[in-house]
């Protein structure tokens, strides 16, 4: 999440009560540590991780140890770096109720049709040519480019599935804020009862010209590139990257943080696990390269046959 204007991280230190130590100076946003870039905030809170953090892209860092000030960074130590980052959530993307079907300021292009019983939260912007069936609903702060098509049904922008675990409080699973967006390209097709979730602190992305058919799932931060088709019950994990002209067929499940090569084929029923290279059609749970995967299924189908002619051969 981008702050709407450089905050500085003195201010900061002072909303969420940390001690600032190093450098000073102003932060443009807020980050997960996979999507950070310079000037931008990010918390850690396992000395696992410290490293990682430190050694990052991030300007600002909430941490809950005194450790090594890197050289043009600087520390906000607070004994609950999650529970401060959800502080910083709070006060720049604060809940609201909705009071009607249309959120302030919401922006429209020309030749768009929205339908009845459309929800559109605040600070959205749909472009030129689009159309939204009845009962979508579109979520705070997302953006629709032009040409888009989105089925009945369908929710842009809903919450990441996310938690802060901990097993020595009575809630394990605290639910991280999102304040990130969902962002949709150019002449994109969702089909109905899909649901997009925004990313936690960055976008969810589809890609230009995508088509993606009814009850299909995107998780949070994932990006989705151009030209992908997307067949009806796949479920992609958060933090995904999908490449251009990428097909999955219907059912496919994809795990999180991996990345799918441009123009790999996944048919229908696989599993992807782990990040595929580009060009390839895949096949399986685990999947495989499906031409791998076939000559597997069809030794399997024999062994029954070749199994009688062992036990045949020794009796």
């Amino acid at each position: 999440m981008k702050f709407p204007s450089p905050v500085s991280v003195e201010w900061i230190a002072e909303l969420i009560s940390a001690k600032l130590v190093g450098e000073k100076g102003y932060a443009a946003g807020i980050n997960e540590i996979h999507k950070v870039e310079e000037g931008d905030l990010v918390f850690v809170d396992h000395p696992k991780y410290y490293q990682k953090c430190l050694q990052s892209a991030a300007s600002y860092i909430i941490i809950n140890s005194e450790v090594e000030v890197p050289k043009g960074k600087a520390l906000l130590i607070h004994d609950e770096p999650f529970e401060a980052y959800q502080q910083i959530v709070r006060h720049f993307r604060p809940f609201h109720y909705a009071t009607s079907m249309r959120g302030e300021p919401v922006t429209t292009g020309e030749g768009t049709f929205i339908f009845p019983n459309v929800y559109i939260g605040s600070h959205v912007r749909i472009g030129n040519d689009c159309v939204i069936h009845p009962n979508v609903t579109i979520l705070d702060h997302c953006e629709i480019g032009n040409g888009v098509i989105i089925q009945s049904g369908t929710v842009i922008g809903s919450d990441a599935f996310y938690y802060n675990t901990k097993k020595n409080r009575e809630t394990w699973y605290k639910k991280m804020e999102s304040c990130g967006r969902v962002v949709i390209e150019d002449h994109v097709e969702i089909g109905a009862g899909c649901t997009i979730d925004r990313g936690v602190s960055g976008d969810t992305v589809i890609g230009r010209g995508t088509k993606i058919d009814n009850l299909v799932q995107v998780g949070h931060d994932t990006v989705i590139g151009r030209n992908c088709l997307i067949a009806a019950q796949v479920g992609i994990a958060g933090a995904t990257t999908i490449g251009n002209g990428v097909i999955l067929w219907g059912q496919v499940g994809v795990s999180k943080t991996l990345t799918i090569g441009d123009n790999a084929i996944v048919y229908a029923q696989s599993g992807v696990p782990s990040s595929l290279e580009g060009g390839k059609t895949y096949f399986g749970s685990p999947v495989e390269e499906a031409s791998e995967k076939m000559r597997e299924r069809v030794w399997i189908k024999r062994i029954p046959e070749l199994w009688k002619k062992v036990t045949g051969a020794h009796s």
